[in-house]
């Protein structure tokens, strides 16, 4: 991906969301959500403030965080969709 986001956006990518419970029921396509959990695969330099100063992010490209529902704008790069979100979107980290 040729593409890097300004100032504190990120670009996520979802990660895929098991089509089997515990129990072995098969979840069908149109009784899945979409996943709340993703990968960072770009971001920005960080935040500036109001006296120009930049602040960096607290994540970094390859971290797998978690987001909200309706958080970040859907977008499309070389076929494969992508979210692009500001870091306050973000609810955390997964380590």
């Amino acid at each position: 991906m040729n593409i890097r986001p300004l100032h504190d956006r990120i670009i996520v990518e979802r990660l895929e969301e098991e089509t089997m419970t515990a129990g072995g029921i098969i979840i069908p396509d149109s009784a899945k959500e979409k996943p709340q959990e993703g990968k960072i695969v770009a971001a920005g330099k960080g935040k500036v403030t109001e006296d120009g100063k930049v602040l960096a992010l607290d994540v970094k490209v390859g971290d797998k965080v978690l987001f909200g529902k309706y958080a970040g704008t859907e977008i499309k790069i070389d076929g494969k969709e992508f979210l692009m979100m500001r870091e306050d979107d973000i609810l955390g980290v997964v380590e």
